[in-house]
């Protein structure tokens, strides 16, 4: 099943706005909480935010969303951060994934929680999406950080 990118923004005060993938309509940030839940992981379950471009150097957001800057923690290219912690600051509570691109097609699998090391990903996910839809959603994205 192909899966469908989009974004959702979340204005946090005047100036700052966060930024959170979509995954066939639903936010990242609640898929993710429940499957921590219903996987028991509730110390916390979810607890997860929006990544705040205007507050961190990620690079293009183009080039970030497809993999394509430094890993954030690895050394595996295509390693991101998917979501902050609920503060916005990316290193207090992030969600960390891979992003692999093949020519029809971009995967985001690899989910990992960074503070809890314990935690078993492996059945969150994979997201499939088909590669025309995913860039056009980020064209809109990086559209959307421009003005």
């Amino acid at each position: 099943m192909t899966n469908v990118l989009s974004f959702k923004f979340e204005n946090m005060d005047e100036a700052t706005t966060a930024v959170f993938p979509c995954v066939d309509g639903v936010g990242l940030d609640r898929l993710v909480a429940d499957f921590e839940e219903a996987a028991g992981y509730r110390d916390p379950a979810g607890g997860y935010g929006g990544l705040i471009p205007s507050f961190y150097r990620f690079g293009p957001l183009r080039n970030y969303f497809l993999g394509q800057e430094a890993p954030v923690t690895g050394d595996e290219q295509g390693e991101i951060y998917l979501l902050s912690c609920d503060c916005g600051e990316v290193g207090c509570w992030p969600l960390i994934g891979q992003v692999r691109l093949h020519p029809d097609k971009v995967i985001w699998d690899g989910f990992s929680q960074p503070h809890r090391p314990n935690r078993n990903y492996e059945s969150f996910g994979p997201f499939e999406f088909d590669r025309m839809q995913y860039e056009q959603a980020v064209e809109t994205l990086v559209r959307y950080d421009d003005l």
